[in-house]
């Protein structure tokens, strides 16, 4: 799998550019309908071929190249600019105009990408493992239906979605935006070029303040968006489409402002724009807030270019009409929806791409696309004649379904490996009976067993993916800028006990429900997506999300130390660093923020168990299961080392340096690694449903032996 911190950590189908507008200007002397001669921009074929190749050399290189993402922003210029041109030209002003437009789209895009997309479909059952089929098929149908950006927004807010492995589909999603874009601005058009008629106003002041006031509508909620929820907004098609209006603009606003495009000006301001789009491709990066105004700079930059025009001698027209990028202007569309699936394809054979294999990308993807381009994206642009409503209108109807049926096929068929309910539960009776009470799970750990596990294993690592704590299934986690605070029970013993902390506090509720069922114990969860109880600001995206954590800290400590519990039981992983730091230097500052939170829980006189972290795989295995369902040597692959899965773990450092009365720390680390290796499947069962967090299969294993320790620390429960 790719394994590159900044393009697992950063992208996760996230910055990606997308040739579009696809062609609307043609070779000189191509004629339109009635013998009039398109124009052929060979400055736009440029801006083409610059964001294509800032796309694709930041897929490869994010650490070289690390804006390169702004290709998508430039992408979206281009595609706002054609077919606003087109719709000036001729606004749509019947039904039958409205969906000759949509069909238009149609026979230049969708056959390409139903390619890309039935190809992808194909290979995946042929190369990737079984625990990602379920979840890229669903990508493979939101792509063909043109939802996939809103399908990536929707896990762009889950934490745990952050090791699944990138998709080979997830650059549709900004298809998926202009898809959008296209379903509704013909309509925004002729709607204001209506206006303008029945208002006896100039058209072209009526639509150009329009398109103006969308501008910035949309760039005021982008630059909201990306402050309060980033992920979500990097997807929106709301925080968008300021983006393809302002490519819009240029199309309305170029016949009034011809004289100053002309001079000399327009020759400058096309190299001002060119190097914006320079500047904003070097020195942005994953850290960047994007898109909000940092999206500005690349997008006015690209519209200037579009704009000026310029045919003077000191214009950048002439390396912009460049044969060599003439060839990538042409081709990409093809090229971009070609070299994704190719970088995340070719890992499952190679292992992490090295400059060979970066190589064959490259060149394969130029040969593909040359490939397509010719057989497919102009062939089926002649055969879908649009005059023809129907033609076009069955192949997208025969496509989609198509696509679609497969999809969910194969949605279905990796569904099927995972066990679920009583059929996991009958698999684990099977393998405990096999391999015996005292070699299964964690007490094989402790019990000198032999067996590797790798036959049998329970749950598969397709079912391992979906075997987590009740905790999620139950809606038990606040998230967001946790003013949503659910609470949880379970069990209904005299014996209080509160369970606090994040992710990797409700990874013991398994065992801890099973503990309480035993001892007569009423569990009540406090748990938060990421955030932790603590006095330390946690570097969160937002601000409000900083102060929401610190609020949801102080809430916990108001909920559980007055006496309401006879034990609080808490854990927690240190995924963000404190702010200010980064997380290579925050422990010391994150230490303290637990050792003062520590000390005002500790007057309350309530038992408090702290447990220690777990092992933490991600540091050299981003995805348990998916390494186990893909390695041709999973247990020497896919486990790790003492040292390599050493987690951080501040919080149980405070209370051990502190010694706080009615403060307790356990250490469950020896039922995950021995002196030498932390296996990657423990007595047949795979302890991770991610890159570290437990299954509940494993996690109940060690009921009993966290049931003493917890016992033994405070043995007057």
């Amino acid at each position: 799998m790719i394994q590159d911190t900044k393009l697992t950590a950063q992208v996760k189908g996230r910055h990606f550019g997308d040739p579009r507008g696809q062609g609307l200007e043609a070779v000189p002397g191509a004629a339109h309908k009635g013998g009039k001669p398109k124009v052929f921009r060979g400055d736009i074929q440029g801006l083409r071929a610059i964001a294509v190749s800032l796309v694709v050399i930041y897929h490869l290189w994010p650490q070289r190249l690390t804006g390169g993402f702004i290709g998508v922003d430039v992408f979206f210029v281009i595609s706002g600019f054609l077919i606003t041109s087109h719709l000036m030209k001729r606004p749509p002003k019947t039904w039958n105009d409205l969906v000759t437009f949509w069909l238009r789209r149609v026979k230049r895009l969708l056959p390409a990408s139903f390619l890309v997309l039935g190809v992808t479909l194909a290979a995946i059952p042929l190369v990737a493992p079984v625990t990602v089929w379920k979840e890229w098929a669903t990508q493979v149908v939101a792509s063909t239906f043109y939802i996939q950006n809103w399908r990536l927004a929707s896990t762009s807010v889950d934490y745990l979605a952050a090791d699944n492995a990138v998709s080979a589909v997830q650059h549709f999603w900004s298809l998926s935006v202009e898809e959008q874009f296209y379903l509704f601005w013909p309509v925004i058009v002729a709607a204001l070029v209506g206006l303008a008629f029945m208002l006896r106003k100039n058209r072209t002041l009526v639509v150009a303040t329009g398109i103006g006031l969308i501008i910035v509508g949309s760039l005021v909620f982008s630059a909201v968006s990306t402050v309060t929820e980033p992920g979500i907004a990097y997807f929106s098609t709301f925080t968008r489409a300021w983006e393809l209006a302002a490519g819009a603009l240029v199309a309305v606003i170029v016949p009034a402002t011809a004289a100053l495009r002309r001079s000399k000006l327009g020759g400058f301001l096309a190299w001002i724009g060119l190097l914006a789009i320079a500047y904003a491709g070097v020195t942005y990066s994953g850290a960047t807030a994007f898109p909000g105004y940092a999206a500005a700079l690349p997008v006015f930059g690209t519209a200037l270019v579009i704009w000026a025009n310029a045919s003077h001698t000191f214009s950048p027209n002439g390396l912009l009409s460049h044969p060599a990028a003439r060839f990538l202007g042409d081709h990409s569309y093809s090229i971009y929806l070609w070299h994704w699936p190719l970088i995340v394809f070719l890992p499952f054979y190679s292992g992490e791409l090295g400059i060979l294999d970066k190589v064959v990308v490259v060149a394969a993807t130029l040969l593909l696309s040359i490939l397509s381009k010719r057989y497919v994206e102009d062939r089926f642009r002649a055969y879908l004649d649009t005059s023809k409503i129907l033609t076009g209108g069955r192949f997208l109807l025969v496509g989609t379904l198509v696509l679609g049926l497969l999809g969910t096929a194969m949605i279905n068929v990796g569904s099927s490996s995972e066990e679920t309910g009583s059929k996991l539960s009958t698999e684990i009776q099977r393998v405990q009976s096999q391999v015996g009470i005292d070699c299964f799970g964690a007490a094989a750990m402790v019990n000198s067993c032999t067996n590797t596990g790798l036959s049998p294993m329970v749950p598969s690592p397709a079912a391992a993916k979906n075997d987590k704590s009740q905790a999620y299934a139950d809606k038990c986690w606040s998230n967001g800028d946790f003013s949503d605070r659910p609470i949880c029970t379970y069990g209904t013993g005299k014996t209080q006990v509160a369970l606090t902390g994040n992710s990797h506090a409700g990874q013991w509720l398994p065992a801890l429900t099973e503990i309480a069922d035993r001892q007569g114990w009423t569990i009540t969860t406090y748990l938060a997506s990421s955030c932790a109880p603590t006095d330390a600001p946690t570097a969160f995206n937002t601000p409000a999300k900083i102060e929401g954590c610190l609020d949801y800290g102080r809430w916990v400590q108001d909920k559980t130390e007055s006496g309401q519990y006879d034990l609080i039981i808490t854990s927690d992983r240190q995924s963000l660093p404190v702010e200010g730091y980064e997380l290579e230097n925050t422990e010391q500052a994150a230490i303290d923020g637990y050792a003062s939170y520590l000390a005002r829980w500790a007057k309350a006189d309530t038992p408090i168990v702290v447990i220690r972290d777990t092992p933490f795989p991600a540091h050299t295995v981003s995805n348990v299961p998916d390494c186990l369902a893909s390695s041709d040597d999973p247990l020497q692959e896919c486990s790790g080392t003492p040292k390599s899965w050493k987690s951080l773990d501040p919080l149980a450092t405070a209370a051990q340096e502190n010694n706080f009365p009615f403060v307790h720390t356990i250490n469950m680390t020896e039922f995950f690694c021995n002196q030498d290796v932390c296996p990657a499947v423990i007595g047949s069962v795979v302890p991770y449903f991610d890159g570290s967090h437990l299954t509940a299969t494993f996690a109940r294993t060690l009921s009993e032996p966290l049931e003493k320790r917890i016992t033994d620390a405070v043995p007057n429960l």
